[in-house]
């Protein structure tokens, strides 16, 4: 039986592969290992989470850790390379847009075991962004393309890539989120902590804040950070804060406000019980901009572009910026509501899709 790794380095990477494994556990054809990288290392992936997303832990991890991009890109592909000569798989399944997405692809085409991408052909077009340069250059090397939305085509084929070697699934995003909102209806949510904010508000949004060119920036994060505050004088906010935004909020001296609430970093249910009944998210997160339209949830995408151009189009993602008067135009018109609509194929069944295609064209192999 052919056998394909499915490589994951952080734990959105996990979301990701997470349906793919239960599509394989239900699809019986394909031997699989989930291997871990560990290009982050996260405490709170331990048993529960991977019980939470319905699949094992993983087979492998590789404990490659931190460092600059390159050094991080390096200690991946030398401890990936190693793994693959000591048993060579039929075909190495890469997701998204990380270091490890990038190296373990290079690693498998040099040693022409052939690579899938799912979430292949997202572009920002800014090519300041480390994740752009992964997803081109993961792209220019894959044998399958699974894509989420029809301008991941249109990407691919204007770059060159065969028709026959693009495939249009759906979301595995949206396939866990979907299925781990179903595990929520059924769970009892009064242990997680935040529930007494969310109880305690008739109304409130969310927000979160982790890419460089928002967090990094004084004059920027500084100018959010005032669009936050005065937003939060009419709708409270709770921001679940990642560890470098957190230190430089404290560095920059950025005060948010008392009705402005600072949490740390939040399991992936807790967090979902969070947002997915928020009268607004705020956000530069590519997951979230696409898990919102999923769900219906209004969105703001904190950024200048965005690679899932489909949120904007169909779902209810309104593309924002940075500027403090375009944050706070668009909360103005939030009551004038942008209805949207789930994109095609964002069904939940994106993995049983691509598992079916993979194991057909490695049968034909």
């Amino acid at each position: 039986m052919k056998q394909v790794y499915l490589v994951a380095g952080a734990r959105p990477n996990f979301m990701k592969i997470a349906p793919v494994v239960r599509a394989l556990q239900a699809h019986g054809g394909l031997r699989y290992k989930i291997v871990h990288t560990g290009q982050h290392y996260d405490r709170e992936m331990n048993e529960v989470f991977f019980e939470e997303l319905g699949i094992p832990a993983p087979d492998v991890f590789m404990g490659a850790g931190g460092g600059s991009h390159a050094e991080q890109t390096a200690k991946i592909m030398l401890g990936f390379e190693q793994l693959c000569q000591a048993e060579r798989p039929d075909a190495v399944l890469v997701v998204g847009d990380v270091n490890s997405t990038i190296a373990c692809s290079i690693v498998a085409k040099k040693m022409h075991i052939p690579v899938a991408h799912v979430e292949a052909g997202l572009r920002s077009g800014d090519m300041t962004m480390p994740e752009e340069i992964n997803r081109i250059v993961t792209d220019s090397i894959s044998d399958w393309y699974f894509v989420t939305e029809p301008a991941g085509v249109e990407n691919l084929l204007r770059e060159g890539q065969p028709q026959e070697k693009i495939h249009f699934v759906g979301h595995v995003m949206v396939d866990n989120l979907l299925y781990q909102h179903d595990k929520l209806t059924r769970a009892n949510g009064h242990a997680f902590p935040t529930l007494a904010f969310k109880t305690g508000q008739q109304r409130y949004g969310v927000v979160t804040l982790h890419r460089p060119s928002n967090v990094d920036d004084a004059d920027t994060f500084a100018g959010i950070g005032g669009a936050l505050r005065e937003i939060s004088a009419e709708l409270p906010l709770i921001f679940p804060v990642h560890p470098r935004t957190r230190a430089n909020l404290d560095k920059f001296g950025i005060d948010l406000g008392e009705r402005v609430t600072l949490t740390g970093p939040l399991a992936y249910m807790e967090f979902l019980n969070l947002w997915k009944d928020a009268a607004v998210v705020m956000t530069d997160s590519g997951g979230l901009q696409e898990e919102t339209t999923a769900l219906g949830v209004p969105c703001f995408t904190l950024r200048e572009n965005t690679e899932r151009p489909v949120t904007v189009d169909e779902g209810t993602n309104v593309l924002v910026g940075t500027k403090p008067d375009k944050i706070l135009a668009a909360f103005a018109s939030l009551g004038e509501g942008k209805a949207g609509r789930r994109p095609d194929l964002w069904d939940g069944k994106a993995a049983e899709r691509i598992v079916a295609i993979l194991a057909a064209d490695l049968e034909a192999r």
